[in-house]
C-alpha cells in the first residue's frame, strides 16, 4: 500500500506541475540545521542530509526549475563544544555553496556575533531589530511576472537590541505590520520565517498579510502544510536530513495575490544521494581545520595533565572481570574508535566523545597515540572511572555505581546519533554483569 500510495502522490504531482493553465511557482525550505553539517552516519535510519548531498539535490531541482525559491528560515549554528565555532564557520561556508536566496536569522545563529555572520555576505534577513540595521529588513525577489516579499521574525538577545526590549517589540510589530500590508499593497506574495511557535506566532504576528509563515522545527520530519484563514502554513524537518518543495498555483484580483492552490513534496537526502563533486575542496578543507585544532587541544591537555589519570582502560579491568571483558571484546563497542579512524573521523570532537573513554574529561582519553588504552567503548565509558576501584581491590565503587542501565546507554545513545535506540533490543548485544 506505502508504495502505492507514493505512485499516486507522485502522479498527482506532476500532473499538477504540467496543467497548462497553472501559472505554477517552486519553494524549497528547510529550517534548523542546528549545527548539523553531515548526518552522524552511525545508523542507517539516522544518516540523513549533510550540505554534500544538499548541494547535489539543489543543483539537480534547479536544473528542472531555474526559478526555484530557495528558502532556510535560519537556526543554522550550535554553540556546545569549542569545536562549534569552526563547524559554524564551514557551515556557513557551506550555504554560499548552496546558494539560497533568503536565510533566516534566528537567536542561536549569533551565538558567535553579528560580525561572524556578515562576513559571509550570505541573504540573511532579519525585521524584528529595524531600528538595528543589522542585516536586511526584507528580500523581494522576482520570478516570472510575480514579486515574493521575505520577512523574518526571530526573539533576539538581549545584546543585539539595545533599547528598553518592550519598547523595541511594539515598534518592530508596528513597523511589520505596515510593511507587510504595503507588500500585499503591490501585489507581492509575503513569506515570513519566524522563530516563534504557532500559539505565538498568531498573537504576535499579522496573519493576515502573510501568504507563507514558516515556523521552526520540532522534529527532523517535516509537518504536512496547514490551511489558517488566508495563510498557509509550512513546518520544516531539523538537521537538513530532508528538503521540503512547494509546488503553488497563485490567483490575482486587482493588486491583490493569494495562494490558490498548492501541493508538498519532502525529499529525503538518504545515502544513495551522492556528495556533489562542488563540496570536495569545502569539505576537505573543514576536516583539516578539525584535525589541526584537535592537535591543538591534544598537546594542551597533555601539558596541563601531569598527574595520575583516574581512568584505567579495560585491560585492567580484566584481571577480576574476566567472562565481562570477553563479553566485551566480542561486542561493537570494542571496535568503536577503529570505526571511527575507517572513515577518517577520529579527529572530529563531536564523533571522539562517543567513541571512546573520558575524552574531554580530565586524565581521559587524548589520540590514539598518546593514550591508545583508553580507546573505543571500554567498561569505563559506561561505569566511570575505575582507577581508584583497582586501587584498593574493589573497595572505592566506580564512577557512575549508582547510575541504571537507561543512564549508562544515554550517555551517547540519543536521538542524533541513535535514533532506533532501544534499551530492551540493544541491551541483549552488550548484556553482563548486575546493572539495574
Amino acid at each position: 500500500m506505502p508504495a502505492i500510495k507514493s505512485v499516486f502522490s507522485l502522479l498527482g504531482l506532476l500532473l499538477f506541475l504540467n496543467h497548462p493553465a497553472m501559472a505554477s511557482y517552486t519553494l524549497v525550505y528547510s529550517g534548523n540545521l542546528n549545527g548539523e553539517l553531515e548526518p552522524c552516519g552511525c545508523t542507517l535510519e539516522g544518516d540523513l542530509g549533510g550540505i554534500k548531498r544538499q548541494a547535489t539535490m539543489i543543483d539537480q531541482l534547479r536544473r528542472q526549475d531555474p526559478d526555484l525559491l530557495l528558502v532556510s528560515s535560519g537556526g543554522l549554528l550550535i554553540a556546545e563544544m569549542p569545536s562549534d565555532r569552526i563547524r559554524s564557520d564551514y557551515i556557513l561556508r557551506g550555504m554560499q555553496l548552496l546558494n539560497y536566496d533568503v536565510i533566516g536569522v534566528q537567536a542561536r545563529d549569533l551565538a558567535f556575533g553579528t560580525d561572524f555572520l556578515k562576513r559571509y555576505r550570505l541573504p540573511f534577513v532579519l525585521s524584528s531589530a529595524p531600528d538595528e540595521s543589522i542585516f536586511a529588513y526584507q528580500k523581494t525577489l522576482r520570478r516570472q511576472s510575480q514579486s515574493f516579499s521575505f520577512f523574518q521574525w526571530s526573539v533576539l538577545p538581549s545584546q543585539v537590541i539595545r533599547k528598553d526590549p518592550a519598547t523595541a517589540s511594539a515598534s518592530a510589530q508596528k513597523q511589520l505590520t505596515e510593511k507587510l500590508a504595503a507588500e500585499k499593497n503591490t501585489g507581492a506574495i509575503t513569506v515570513l520565517t519566524t522563530s516563534l511557535r504557532l500559539a505565538a506566532a498568531k498573537k504576535v504576528l499579522p496573519l493576515k498579510y502573510i501568504d507563507i509563515l514558516i515556523i521552526p522545527s520540532r522534529r527532523d520530519s517535516f509537518a504536512k502544510p496547514v490551511q489558517i484563514e488566508n495563510t498557509l502554513l509550512l513546518q520544516p524537518g531539523a538537521r537538513g536530513m530532508r528538503l521540503g518543495l512547494l509546488q503553488f498555483e497563485i490567483k490575482k484580483q486587482a493588486n491583490n495575490a493569494r495562494i490558490s492552490h498548492w501541493q508538498q513534496r519532502v525529499i529525503p537526502l538518504p545515502k544513495s544521494i551522492p556528495d556533489s563533486p562542488r563540496t570536495q575542496a569545502w569539505y576537505a578543507a573543514y576536516n583539516a581545520a578539525l584535525k589541526s585544532d584537535y592537535e591543538k587541544q591534544v598537546a594542551l591537555r597533555k601539558q596541563r595533565e601531569q598527574g595520575k589519570s583516574p581512568y584505567a582502560g579495560a585491560e585492567k579491568c580484566q584481571a577480576c572481570h574476566v567472562q565481562e571483558y570477553r563479553k566485551w571484546q566480542q561486542t561493537q563497542h570494542a571496535q568503536a574508535y577503529d570505526d571511527l579512524e575507517s572513515v577518517d573521523k577520529n579527529f572530529d570532537p563531536n564523533c571522539v566523545t562517543c567513541h571512546s573513554v573520558g575524552f574531554n574529561q580530565p586524565g581521559g582519553f587524548l589520540n590514539a597515540e598518546l593514550t591508545p588504552h583508553l580507546s573505543g567503548v571500554q567498561c569505563e565509558s559506561c561505569h566511570g572511572p575505575a582507577q581508584a576501584h583497582i586501587d584498593d581491590g574493589g573497595k572505592t565503587a566506580t564512577g557512575n555505581h549508582q547510575w541504571n542501565k537507561k543512564q549508562i546507554c544515554g550517555q551517547c545513545h540519543i536521538a542524533i546519533h541513535s535514533p532506533s535506540f532501544n534499551l530492551k533490543t540493544y541491551w541483549p548485544k552488550i548484556a553482563h554483569g548486575q546493572i539495574r
